[in-house]
């Protein structure tokens, strides 16, 4: 892995300011960008420089990623100046819990890889933090991150091109186990040991990768991860080039291993049918900016965000009785070199108003009472139910229990 250090911040994160309410317009809701509705009832903003907080007591947390940011340069002209930024991370902040997964969907291309391996230093942050265990990893020195290696791990989405064809899978696991000093007895035992629990046996360790199916290599991938026995692993799209019946296996795999080592998990995914059914909780990314993140039941039963409802839309149910009313939004992601003003969803949302693109949504808890924590970047979040397209006019103007005030008490988490 790449010992580089943290470069030095490019570019400050983009502010996450609340915004200043806008007047009511005849027919508009007023936005709650300053988290007060209009019986003045507030939402608490995101604590802890805005990392939310999931259950559990705050010693509790493993990772903490708080306002990271990622560009990169795009060079051009004769001396290869940087002529522009690629925008992939922008101001993203989560934390996870010891012992927790948490799902990571969006679209391609939205960051959720990137995020990843930055936070792993496989990518050198354009600034922010990640805490691990309260220490700065992008603080840490060559010989300091070598030995942080050993708790912080990835799984590769293809496991194939993260194989060396030229070397038998039991040296490619236990190439970690000689970094960090392992004897070759207890080499050996480790690789093993690994290879039985993700169901291989001992002796497939003299095979090389082409002898394996998918869902075998996908397996040596995760013993690779484990034989060095880490506290949090990376899972990046683990199982979305396998079967189906394949994907339930290795499901099962990371569920087992998590519940005998209390293994903590950042799961990235475009499958939300996979990610409800290992997460306990999931953050929503857009082009590069977190909508929305919430307790795994609360997001799926209750998105706050339109382009979480979107995702969720797309759901297919296995049911040839029951339909489901599919958003399908139009155009195109916009481009991360030049993102939009504002809300960067505002080009695709059938709610959008002014507001969303003059003005960054504050990342706001909206949770009612009896849910801890239901982080959501829109201005006119929380709905008791989302408007579908077609419906803004009558419900945004005629409507207003669409959106729902929650007491100052039951928000300071």
């Amino acid at each position: 892995m790449n010992d580089q250090q943290s470069s030095q911040s490019l570019h400050s994160p983009a502010d996450l300011g609340t915004p200043t309410p806008t007047e009511r317009a005849s027919g508009v809701v007023t936005p709650r960008g300053d988290g007060r509705g209009e019986s003045g009832m507030v939402s608490t903003l995101a604590s802890n420089n805005g990392i939310p907080t999931p259950p559990g007591k705050s010693g509790d947390m493993l990772l903490e990623v708080d306002r990271l940011v990622k560009y990169f340069p795009v060079r051009g002209g004769l001396l290869q100046r940087t002529v522009a930024w690629v925008k992939a991370v922008d101001d993203v902040s989560f934390s996870i819990k010891r012992g927790e997964t948490l799902g990571l969907v969006g679209e391609s291309g939205c960051g959720k890889t990137t995020v990843g391996r930055t936070i792993l230093r496989l990518l050198p942050a354009t600034s922010g933090k990640v805490l691990f265990e309260k220490k700065n990893i992008y603080d840490y020195s060559a010989s300091e991150l070598k030995k942080l290696r050993r708790d912080i791990q990835i799984i590769f989405q293809d496991p194939f091109s993260s194989l060396d064809p030229r070397v038998p899978i039991g040296e490619s696991i236990g190439e970690g186990l000689i970094i960090h000093g392992l004897s070759k007895q207890e080499r050996h035992q480790r690789v093993s040991d690994s290879l039985a629990r993700v169901g291989l046996h001992p002796e497939h360790a003299r095979r090389y990768p082409h002898e394996f199916s998918g869902g075998q290599r996908q397996r040596i991938g995760i013993a690779r991860a484990l034989a060095l026995q880490p506290k949090f692993i990376v899972c990046d799209e683990p199982v979305s080039a396998l079967d189906v019946s394949i994907q339930s296996q290795v499901l099962n795999i990371l569920k087992d291993l998590q519940a005998e080592f209390g293994l903590t998990y950042l799961f990235i995914a475009h499958n939300l049918s996979v990610v409800e059914h290992i997460s306990d909780r999931v953050g929503v990314m857009y082009l590069g900016k977190m909508a929305e993140m919430a307790d795994r039941i609360a997001l799926f039963e209750s998105p706050q965000h339109p382009y979480t409802h979107a995702l969720l839309s797309a759901i297919p149910i296995p049911d040839p009785r029951v339909r489901r009313e599919r958003i399908i939004l139009k155009g195109d992601v916009p481009s991360p070199l030049n993102p939009p003003t504002g809300c960067r969803f505002h080009t695709r949302c059938w709610l959008a108003q002014d507001i969303c693109k003059q003005q960054i949504p504050a990342w706001r808890n909206v949770a009612p009472a009896g849910q801890t924590e239901h982080f959501v970047a829109c201005h006119f979040a929380p709905f008791t139910r989302m408007p579908m397209p077609g419906e803004t006019e009558s419900i945004l103007g005629k409507d207003e229990t669409t959106v729902v005030h929650h007491p100052e008490s039951h928000q300071d988490q």
